[in-house]
């Protein structure tokens, strides 16, 4: 499982390096300063998540059941929040109406809220002479 979440982190830090060269370089001559600054919001909630797979990766007081559940919460919640923001900003630059599916950018949201607050509870449920 560690091997899987490190995995997918560093996939998902590249995929918001190139994310973030295009939304500056190719789409800054298409979209709006508004889109571009949602893309980067995108991006950058993308970046931050991958970065905490990576230390869910790494951390060995993390339980292995939490660090599932956090790994599905995070990947789920990249998808759908920054997944529908990158849709929604480029939606002027498509044929199809994104906005229809601007309903699941929150849901996206409350699933790395969720995440968070998981990894709170588990710390707080921490015997500290794991860590040492």
């Amino acid at each position: 499982m560690r091997k899987k979440i490190l995995v997918t982190g560093a996939i998902l830090a590249c995929l918001a390096v190139i994310l973030g060269a295009f939304g500056a370089h190719a789409l800054k001559k298409i979209l709006t300063a508004d889109q571009i600054a949602s893309f980067e919001t995108g991006v950058r909630y993308q970046m931050y998540h991958a970065i905490v797979l990576l230390f869910i990766g790494i951390a060995p007081f993390i339980s292995t059941k939490t660090q599932k559940l956090l790994f599905v919460f995070i990947l789920w919640g990249i998808i759908l929040f920054s997944g529908s923001i990158y849709l929604l900003a480029t939606n002027n630059a498509t044929s199809f109406d994104f906005t229809t599916i601007g309903f699941i950018t929150p849901i996206g949201g409350s699933l790395l809220i969720v995440a968070w607050v998981l990894m709170i509870v588990s710390f707080l449920k921490l015997k500290m002479d794991k860590i040492d």
